[in-house]
């Protein structure tokens, strides 16, 4: 049986556009906002509303929100309450990556409005949501996340509970300062056996078969071996991410050098001006370092991310 509850959903991006589009396939009774409306309006084919103005999400049961920045979160949910009318969801699940602060106090914002906030960022991209190999990571309320699991689940086959405030924000920090770091790593020992002689699609088919194989390394290999760099997660926001991870590592006196490397890599990558393209350019940095020139090595390689 489908929810009864309307759902909002703020943000139709890269990301938030497939999670949306799951939820209404799954059924939701769905209404959508995002600045420019032409990005929403595709989902209208799948039964969802597409909101002509973000008040009208005031009046939804439960609205996620799935934006780039705090600038952004903010902004969008001072705009959504700011109408005239007296409607308020019950619970806004928020999704995108932000400071344990500022987390912190949209809790407390909507506390004083008597809205529920659960913290809910996840692991994956677009090709990750097709392929229903997302993951939620999720913090706040016991009640609140409860309430939020039959559309988390609509979305994503996995969410974990990690427990109260703002603990699923350094969950997701911690996430994506990893990603940092083992695409980096990826990229030097690429570069390595490469240098030495290797095809690149050779050596990755043993590492992905190895020990040390994953589904993350297994996703890059297409784009390290024929240099498909097709924007999933840009330089920018990895470089936020990564400050967000070392600010975190300040407050708590947690020593993180690969990580503070690594932002300093992502840094100098931008400065070269490769910003409009993945971050998986990583591996193109390492070559230039390395006194080598990629070309495509054109062979076919499987992601291992089937759609669902």
């Amino acid at each position: 049986m489908t929810d009864p509850r309307s759902v909002g959903w703020i943000g139709i991006g890269r990301m938030g556009y497939a999670m949306a589009e799951r939820l209404a396939k799954a059924g939701a009774r769905l209404t959508v906002w995002n600045r420019t409306r032409a990005k929403a309006e595709p989902l209208a084919a799948l039964g969802a509303k597409v909101a002509a103005d973000i008040t009208e999400l005031a009046a939804c049961d439960v609205v996620f929100v799935m934006v780039s920045t705090w600038k952004d979160v903010e902004a969008v949910v001072s705009a959504m309450l700011g109408g005239e009318a007296p409607a308020k969801p019950k619970l806004l699940v928020e999704c995108s990556s932000i400071s344990l602060e500022v987390s912190a106090q949209l809790r407390a914002t909507l506390r004083e409005r008597g809205i529920d906030l659960l913290a809910a960022p996840v692991s994956g991209n677009a090709k990750v949501i097709k392929a229903g190999k997302l993951s939620f990571v999720c913090s706040g309320p016991r009640a609140a996340y409860d309430a939020a699991l039959p559309f988390l689940r609509m979305i994503a086959p996995a969410a974990s509970y990690v427990g109260e405030g703002e603990l699923a924000r350094i969950v997701k920090i911690c996430h994506n300062v990893f990603l940092g770091v083992v695409t980096q790593s990826l990229a030097e020992i690429t570069v390595l056996a490469q240098k030495a002689g290797v095809p690149r699609h050779a050596f990755l088919a043993f590492m992905n078969d190895s020990v040390m194989g994953s589904t993350f390394s297994r996703y890059k290999t297409p784009a390290f071996v024929n240099l498909d760099f097709k924007v999933t997660f840009t330089p920018e926001l990895l470089r936020k991410d990564l400050d967000l991870g070392l600010d975190a590592a300040r407050r708590f006196d947690v020593p993180m050098p690969l990580a503070s490397i690594t932002r300093d890599v992502v840094q100098t990558m931008m400065g070269r001006g490769m910003v409009d393209q993945d971050f998986a350019q990583l591996l193109v940095l390492q070559a230039q370092a390395s006194g080598i020139a990629l070309s495509p090595e054109n062979v076919p390689v499987d992601d291992g991310l089937a759609p669902a």
